[in-house]
């Protein structure tokens, strides 16, 4: 697993304490002062180190001018760091990402391939998005790139075909960490990157918390109907809409400096898959669309949500009737002109595992 500088920021070993740094110092200037005594860290007990040779070599004015000089050090360890406007806690838990962060690979292209046949097996009406992730499986082994890197999708197509199912698979499959995020549901662009400090209720964003919490600079992050996002306004009348905070993030050469509005630092953010959905892309501004060219997709029929329900029932364990008993009910006439759709029967399997599952009463 390869892994990659994330964060622009300096870290310092954090062992080196003010008092390290001040004994550093302290031992440089006795040797100085008098090479012929021994290292004040040397174990030795020839040496009397109660001795007031030994504690007199150093002055008030010596140690004074030991701790000025350590204190600047340390503070100006603190501004290089790029670190320094940041309380604390937040300066903590950045150096999570003091090493970097991993980057989740294909192995080659044959595992490439068994993994699109696997996504295409389970939901072969979403075709046109699994070849495009199948495509750039394969070639970001063929050009050696050190983990996947997914080019940015818009799935659009009708409600209850299983875009965001198709996603979390898909995050299952390659194996990388996933956050699935409901536009609707979110403060828009805060819920995703996080909003400035001054905001009320100010904090990072799902997608650095999500790197943060996994330590993984390619998470695969899915944003759910995203042209219901709201748009919201501050009291001095800023609008910041979700579609707008996403472009800098989808194009690689400003994802790869993206200053994040909450730590007000620079993160790496060219690796992320994005997966967005929508029932219709029409509203959708412009520059969003061209990030993202629409992949349009079908409504699955009869036949494919049947094989579907039979799979995910053995993958539920329900029985063989309970499984049969639901394909019959979608393949009834009555419902010939209802529109089959993946959530109900999702719905309908949840139902039936639940029945089964519960205790026998006498």
């Amino acid at each position: 697993m390869s892994r990659i500088p994330f964060i622009e920021a300096r870290f310092f070993d954090p062992e080196e304490t003010v008092d390290v740094i001040a004994r550093r110092f302290a031992e440089h200037l006795r040797k100085l002062r008098s090479p012929t005594l021994p290292s004040f860290e040397q174990e030795d007990d020839a040496v009397n180190k109660e001795s007031d040779e030994y504690y007199t070599i150093l002055d008030a004015r010596d140690i004074r001018a030991i701790n000025r000089r350590t204190e600047r050090i340390l503070e100006r360890r603190k501004l290089a760091s790029g670190l320094s406007h940041l309380r604390r806690e937040d300066r903590e838990r950045l150096e999570l990402l003091r090493n970097g962060a991993a980057l989740i690979a294909i192995p080659d292209e044959h595992r490439a391939d068994v993994m699109a046949a696997e996504l295409h097996t389970e939901m072969p009406w979403m075709a046109p998005a699994t070849e495009a992730v199948w495509q750039a499986m394969r070639r970001s082994v063929r050009e050696g790139w050190p983990g996947l890197r997914l080019p940015p999708l818009l799935l659009d197509g009708p409600p209850g075909i299983g875009k965001s199912y198709w996603a979390r698979r898909l995050g299952d499959i390659i194996a990388v960490p996933t956050a699935v995020i409901e536009a609707t549901g979110e403060n828009a662009s805060f819920g995703v990157v996080g909003s400035q400090r001054g905001w009320g209720g100010s904090c990072p964003g799902r997608v650095i918390e999500t790197i943060l919490q996994n330590r993984v600079a390619n998470p695969l992050i899915v944003v759910d109907e995203i042209e219901k996002a709201g748009l919201p306004v501050s009291t001095k009348g800023q609008a910041f809409g979700l579609a707008e905070a996403l472009l800098p993030l989808l194009e690689p050469m400003t994802a790869r400096r993206w200053s994040c509005p909450y730590y007000q630092v620079k993160f790496d953010m060219s690796w992320i898959g994005w997966v967005l959905t929508s029932n219709s892309h029409r509203s959708l501004p412009g520059p969003l669309l061209s990030r993202c060219p629409p992949i349009a997709l079908r409504h699955l029929t009869v036949a494919e949500l049947t094989t579907f329900i039979r799979r995910e029932g053995a993958r539920k364990g329900l029985s063989e009737v309970a499984t049969e008993a639901l394909v019959e009910v979608l393949e009834h006439p009555s419902l010939r002109d209802v529109q089959p759709s993946l959530r109900v029967a999702s719905r309908m399997l949840q139902r039936a595992a639940d029945l089964e599952s519960r205790p026998f009463l006498h």
